[in-house]
């Protein structure tokens, strides 16, 4: 077993997904449902704003000073496109709320930049607030609201037509708007899917999914991901994903594409059934070669000549592993360099 699930981790590494828990690989074999996050996993994570030109220029800059101080890819976007204009010290006491936005203090007025119902403050734990979208709202009341655009992340429609040919169901779990989530499962035949979901609400759809008696892959990447990566069977995250989000994670895909997800199924699957033929060749070995050994006709120098063979064969055996074909395509050899940087860091 041992020697297949280094193999088998070896064989992922080198198609660009590193194994954090040898174990996984185990449990992945057993997964029935995967449930991806939207932004920054089904899509690159690099949204754009389309309607800077529609907010006003101070009102774009307070936005900016908020984003700049969170690692979520809109607020990310809002800071970009304001181009430095502002800095840290125009707002005090920033905070950041995962999964609702971020709130900063200036000229005596509190500013939040993030999810419409919080920013208003309105109650928006289920997600149904009068407002949706991400908006900048002064003292409660609104001041800008912003609209992006992101890129589907390569792979992604490929894996996900392999996930469902293999009988295994998709599911996006997503923070976003019912309209941007609608868009996306749209463009890659997403048949279930769920909006405006808090971090909270995804760890809840993943303990129903677990009542019911499913075993659930969470495929996610940022902060508001992480309680659900751990709640989950098994979970994988990309390496642009959010610190926690990769330690928490099972699996750490180190190129753009999607496909490793199935890609990490597939090569699991294989090592699973490599370890059940090793212990189906070792059961046969012994009784074969133990009766013999009882009865005195095995010298020394044949036992040790046999016991060097039986481990030579189930050696032998695990390393088809790296011959096999494969479901996914191949990662990009310019991502290697990448890959050897992201080990390096982690070591570190």
């Amino acid at each position: 077993m041992p020697i297949v699930q280094v193999v088998a981790a070896r064989r992922l590494f080198e198609r660009g997904v590193m194994v954090r828990d040898g174990s996984a690989m185990e449990r992945l074999v057993d997964v029935d449902a995967v449930m991806f996050d939207k932004t920054g996993t089904l899509t690159l994570g690099r949204p754009r704003l389309v309607n800077a030109a529609e907010i006003a220029p101070d009102m774009l800059t307070i936005a900016a000073a908020l984003g700049a101080q969170s690692r979520h890819p809109l607020s990310q976007a809002i800071a970009q496109t304001a181009n430095g204009c502002v800095t840290v010290a125009d707002l005090d006491d920033v905070t950041e709320s995962p999964g609702f936005g971020i709130e900063g203090r200036a000229a005596g007025s509190i500013w939040r930049l993030g999810r419409a119902g919080w920013a208003l403050g309105q109650d928006d734990e289920a997600g149904d607030g009068q407002r949706s979208g991400t908006i900048l709202a002064r003292d409660g009341r609104e001041c800008a609201a912003f609209r992006f655009e992101d890129v589907l992340r390569p792979g992604a429609a490929q894996a996900i037509q392999s996930l469902e040919r293999a009988g295994r169901s998709v599911e996006m779990l997503s923070g976003d708007t019912e309209a941007a989530c609608r868009d996306v499962a749209a463009s890659l035949g997403i048949r279930r899917y769920a909006a405006a979901l808090l971090p909270s609400a995804k760890v809840a759809r993943i303990a129903e999914m677990a009542t019911a008696g499913h075993k659930a892959l969470m495929v996610g990447d940022g902060l508001n991901d992480a309680p659900a990566l751990g709640a989950a069977h098994v979970s994988m995250a990309p390496a642009t994903a959010a610190d926690i989000g990769r330690n928490v994670a099972d699996f750490v895909f180190l190129h753009d594409s999607l496909e490793a997800v199935p890609l990490a199924i597939d090569v699991s699957e294989r090592a699973g059934k490599l370890i059940r033929e090793n212990i189906a060749l070792a059961i046969v070995y012994n009784m074969i070669a133990v009766p013999i050994a009882i009865l005195g006709y095995v010298t020394p120098l044949i036992a040790a000549i046999a016991m060097s063979s039986s481990s030579l064969l189930v050696i032998a055996n695990a390393l088809r592993l790296l011959r096999t074909r494969e479901t996914a395509s191949a990662a990009p050899r310019a991502h290697v360099s990448a890959m050897n940087r992201y080990a390096g860091g982690s070591a570190a």
